[in-house]
């Protein structure tokens, strides 16, 4: 299989070069190239506006017998987007730009044309001065007197803009730099009371806490506990289980008395030994037992008489008891 890309070809030995008829093409002959508008223009057939940068096919050809320092200058053909109309511009190499030739005009030219003429008036002084020194003073002359009525109009123009505006640039700078020092001093004297007001606060919630623990320490009192041997947790004592169990039972029964000081001292209770009580129940059941057989059936309803009056004594015993803890708990 034979390369892709061939470098070497094959010469037969019979090959005379002499012998290849040479392309002879016309010196005016045009391509085919792919460009964009080098300016703004406006067709002269239909009045289409053609902008710059916009792309064309158009078509390229070398400009007979003319050149410019050995540079060739080349014309190419457009056509309108809208109209179809042939538009012809060629380069122009002096001014590194392009010149309009036919069919439509170059907008935004004034300035163009107002720095070639400058260029052109300037090139004519140069030339008369070239050759004529009195006319190099002449110039010289009238460039100082209108140098000076330039500054001198500027002048009266200034004069006449602080007559009418009477604005100093100088004191509304320091009256700037007065007002934003003023801001910051506000700023930072808002800052200080904000913070005082919050330290304020804080300090008057927390004595106003301190102030409510205190009254609640006051009002509660301080409850002393008993101390206690190391001995007393062996020996567990069931007596004050034993006395709120008899008190319970007889605010059940009877009512719960009045524990106020005042009518404590109003009644008083008449307090009876367990013991004497039963000793006379005893000595009127042996007196009972001394009188006969024939007094049994009467001695036992008194001695039930007698039980009911020990139970009745008990009761009011344990009464007083609980009317006695009452006051001195109080």
């Amino acid at each position: 299989m034979s390369e892709r890309k061939v470098l070497n070809k094959y010469y037969p030995p019979d090959f005379d070069p002499s012998k290849i008829p040479k392309l002879r093409l016309p010196k005016d002959r045009q391509y085919v190239v792919r460009l964009m508008a080098p300016f703004n223009m406006r067709c002269k057939t239909c009045g289409e506006y053609i902008y710059k940068g916009k792309k064309f096919n158009a078509r390229k050809e070398t400009v007979q017998n003319e050149v410019y320092l050995g540079l060739p200058i080349f014309r190419f053909y457009i056509k309108c987007t809208r109209c179809l109309a042939e538009i012809t511009f060629k380069t122009d190499p002096e001014n590194t730009d392009y010149t309009m030739e036919h069919g439509a005009t170059r907008n935004f030219q004034a300035e163009k044309l107002l720095e070639e003429e400058e260029k052109r008036v300037q090139k004519e002084r140069e030339e008369e001065e070239l050759n004529n020194p009195m006319k190099v003073l002449e110039n010289r002359t009238k460039d100082s007197k209108l140098e000076m009525e330039v500054l001198e109009n500027l002048q009266e123009l200034k004069e006449l803009n602080q007559r009418q505006a009477n604005v100093d640039f100088e004191s509304m700078l320091k009256q700037y730099k007065d007002y934003e020092e003023e801001r910051k001093r506000r700023e930072l004297e808002e800052d200080e009371m904000e913070m005082k007001a919050m330290l304020e606060q804080a300090q008057s919630r927390q004595f106003l806490e301190d102030s409510d623990s205190d009254e609640e320490s006051a009002h509660v009192p301080s409850r002393s506990v008993p101390k206690m041997k190391p001995t007393d947790i062996l020996q567990e004592d069931a007596e004050p289980e034993r006395k709120k169990l008899k008190t319970e039972s007889w605010e059940r029964s009877v009512g719960k008395l009045n524990s106020k000081s005042q009518l404590a001292g109003l009644v008083t209770m008449k307090k009876q030994t367990l013991g004497s009580t039963t000793a006379n129940s005893v000595r009127k059941q042996t007196a009972l037992q001394s009188t006969g057989a024939g007094s049994r059936s009467t001695s036992l309803p008194a001695v039930s008489q007698s039980i009911a009056a020990a139970q009745g004594s008990s009761l009011s015993l344990l009464g007083a008891y609980s009317d006695s803890e009452d006051s001195t708990s109080d």
